[in-house]
């Protein structure tokens, strides 16, 4: 995906140092606001909710009908995170997750979302050649037999991804588990 990251880094840069100028924040509160997301908010927890689906299919069945509740079961949810679904991948079907307007995303599951998912490119690329973005962006070939299924996250409703666990993976506890479970694959641009 193509972004000015020395641009979008300018600009995060000279807002922070109006911010703090003005008093309104201390030199250190993005630092710690983004240590918040990477470690206590976002993908990790977004792990748990994975391993925790692997283990406990019940669990699992509660996360495909109500995944706002069932991550509230573990305790996560909140701003941005009102109106979850989660979608399973199989051996048949792939879901992969984008945003057409802006950059909705699950922030309780998944964290900050990254450069490429805001970006114009993938947005309208992934609609509309899902397969091939997905093979030439992220190197993830899916066979012509895997139907794939583009998610529309909105304001109203977050989508993320219950990846295929796997194989091998049968003895792993669920510590273990939320260890290889990765953004990308609650987003589907990625298999693990």
């Amino acid at each position: 995906m193509v972004s000015d990251d020395a641009e979008l880094r300018a600009r995060v840069k000279a807002l922070e140092s109006l911010l703090v100028e003005r008093g309104l924040i201390g030199t250190d509160t993005v630092d710690q606001i983004v240590e918040v997301y990477e470690s206590e908010i976002g993908p990790l927890l977004g792990a748990q909710v994975v391993a925790r689906a692997w283990v406990d299919e019940e669990f699992r069945e509660r996360l495909l009908a109500d995944a706002t509740a069932a991550c509230w079961e573990l305790d996560i949810g909140g701003l941005q995170g009102e109106k979850l679904v989660a979608v399973e991948n199989t051996d048949t079907v792939h879901h992969v997750v984008v945003c057409t307007l802006c950059s909705c995303y699950p922030w309780p599951v998944l964290g900050i979302p990254p450069n490429w998912y805001k970006s114009p490119e993938y947005r309208a690329r992934m609609v509309a050649e899902p397969r091939r973005v997905l093979a030439e962006d992220f190197g993830l070939p899916l066979g012509e037999d895997v139907e794939i299924r583009v998610q529309d996250s909105s304001a109203e409703v977050r989508y993320f991804t219950l990846p295929q666990r796997p194989a091998g993976t049968e003895d792993w506890d669920e510590e273990r588990l939320a260890g290889i479970v990765t953004r990308e694959s609650m987003v589907g641009v990625a298999v693990l």
